[in-house]
């Protein structure tokens, strides 16, 4: 296996995990609709606050990891060339591989 694909399969395998995480603090945090009451608990409620600290962390980092690496090193390896997130994304949804870059 090539060093690009390997890398590819690392990076598969991050965000795998990290969905996965990011899952498992979504039906925790929003085992409920989090209405303006809920958030007002944000400044007694520690577990609260920890689970939206965790879920805001967790959804950065799938989002820093699928577009700032995954994207890049999969346009790289169907050789084309890498450019800006926004262009990367515009040129991943014309390969298919993103749904909307409206809705990302």
């Amino acid at each position: 296996m090539n060093r690009n694909v390997e890398r590819l399969h690392f990076l598969a395998q991050t965000v795998t995990l990290e969905a996965r995480h990011l899952a498992l603090t979504d039906a925790r945090l929003f085992f409920e609709p989090f209405t303006e009451d809920r958030a007002r608990l944000l400044r007694t409620d520690v577990e609260l606050g920890e689970r939206v600290d965790a879920f805001v962390a967790r959804f950065g980092r799938l989002q820093d990891t699928l577009a700032d690496k995954l994207l890049p090193a999969l346009l790289s390896e169907l050789a084309e060339s890498p450019g800006s997130a926004i262009d990367n994304l515009n040129r991943a949804e014309r390969l298919g591989y993103v749904a909307s870059v409206e809705q990302w």
